[in-house]
């Protein structure tokens, strides 16, 4: 892909960062009556959502957000180039920002935000097989998000676990490119945003931001580890 065509998909996914934001508050239900100081610089919902944190809205707060819309579009593109699939994980992405943030804010992955990326995969894998004559390819992505359906649903039902079915269901739909992508994009996958949560929960836990018994949000690690996965196909 060639430097200009590199920055204008950088560009693009600078402005899903910015607009990611406004569309989040529309599935987060407001947060002040819980919301309670837990430890210095660390909040925590004494309500349906504990360890909840506000959405952005300050202009450092749209800084961050154009900066990583930006960096998982052009890394994205960087790494598949003009592969047909590409159009249909950016659009993976920008949803994937939203639900990050809806998820960081409240402790929900919104089921029509859910619905809305399982749609995009879905119509636009069957676009992308058309396009490249590659249907067979179609199956793999059916088997991903049925692998990636059954193992976290194995963790969901663990004793002890903290696991939501949000959760879940946003493992089979980012299962679905996985698929796509291979075998070994679908295994890292599936393994790395396992071990990413596992890092933030212990350096979380180390600076006394959070407490053992604090719930904290997954999704943003599902999204990241599928992204990674990503670059590596």
């Amino acid at each position: 892909m060639s430097t200009g065509l590199l920055a204008g998909v950088a560009l693009l996914g600078a402005l899903a960062g910015l607009a990611a934001p406004r569309v989040a508050r529309h599935f987060t239900a407001p947060l002040a009556p819980h919301v309670v100081e837990a430890a210095p610089g660390a909040v925590r919902d004494t309500g349906a959502a504990p360890g909840a944190v506000r959405l952005a809205g300050t202009a450092s707060g749209a800084g961050w957000g154009a900066t990583a819309g930006a960096v998982v579009f052009a890394g994205l593109a960087a790494a598949l180039g003009a592969d047909p699939v590409l159009p249909v994980l950016l659009a993976l992405a920008a949803v994937g920002l939203v639900l990050a943030l809806v998820d960081l804010s409240c402790l929900r992955l919104p089921d029509p935000l859910v619905g809305a990326a399982a749609l995009v995969a879905a119509v636009g894998l069957t676009g992308a097989a058309a396009t490249s004559g590659s249907p067979g390819r179609l199956l793999g992505a059916v088997a991903g998000a049925a692998l990636g359906f059954a193992c976290h649903v194995v963790l969901a039902v663990l004793p002890g676990s903290r696991l939501g079915f949000g959760d879940v269901k946003l493992a089979a739909v980012l299962g679905l490119p996985l698929g796509w992508l291979g075998g070994s994009s679908l295994a890292l996958g599936l393994l790395l945003p396992h071990l990413l949560h596992g890092v933030v929960v212990l350096v979380l836990l180390v600076a006394g931001r959070v407490r053992r018994d604090t719930p904290l949000p997954l999704g943003p690690a599902l999204l990241t580890g599928a992204w990674l996965a990503a670059l590596t196909a």
